[in-house]
């Protein structure tokens, strides 16, 4: 019997996954999770062989920015288990954070359930199971073009932030920052640094 915990902030989703799964003679959901620390929590006491996790996580209390974050404490608490990130936002810039954080296996919402049910069995067995479409986008992708500094001052521009704020989170002067800025901006054929950020991050570069 494959032991299974679903991570979801939505309810009704972990319900509906919960249901489907169950309905299987060779698959058990053990515990059901909405934050990134009550998974972390589930995980530690069920010990389960497949996690289900959602990106669009609410911390609950643990430093992690969304699910994908959370994959290493969730490991740490239940090192048996296989990950399995299953999502609406099919992202390459996910796809590629969620292995280097530990995952086994990435999944959109809207596949069909026997691709969900198969890689649930697939992942306990010790196999990847990636999204077949964005495999191949994320293998087009390519390295990113910026610099680590490039990166790093981008990264600190999400929310708005003003270049003085960015200044200081980054322990540099303010003229750098908007040099960085400015590089990154270009790099990136961007309009501005939010259409930057939001291209470096949909890529997995920040």
């Amino acid at each position: 019997m494959t032991r299974v915990v679903i991570a979801d902030d939505q309810a009704l989703i972990r319900s509906a996954l919960a249901t489907t799964l169950d309905l299987e003679d060779d698959l058990d959901v053990v515990g059901q999770a909405g934050t990134s620390a009550e998974a972390v929590r589930v995980c530690a006491e069920t010990q389960p062989d497949v996690v289900l996790l959602d990106v669009q996580m609410p911390d609950g209390g643990i430093p992690a920015e969304d699910g994908i974050d959370a994959i290493p404490a969730l490991l740490d608490a239940a090192p048996g288990a296989h990950v399995i990130v299953v999502t609406t936002f099919g992202r390459p810039g996910y796809l590629r954070r969620a292995m280097e954080n530990g995952a086994i296996g990435f999944l959109v919402k809207d596949a069909p359930v026997d691709r969900l049910i198969e890689g649930v069995r697939q992942a306990a067995s010790g196999l990847r199971v990636v999204d077949p479409e964005l495999a191949v986008a994320s293998l087009s992708i390519g390295a990113s073009p910026l610099s680590e500094r490039e990166a790093l001052v981008l990264a600190a521009s999400a929310g708005g932030s003003s270049t003085g704020q960015i200044a200081a989170a980054v322990h540099l002067s303010e003229g750098t920052v908007r040099n960085y800025l400015s590089s990154a901006i270009g790099k990136l054929g961007a309009r501005n640094r939010a259409e930057a950020l939001r291209t470096a991050t949909d890529n997995g570069w920040v």
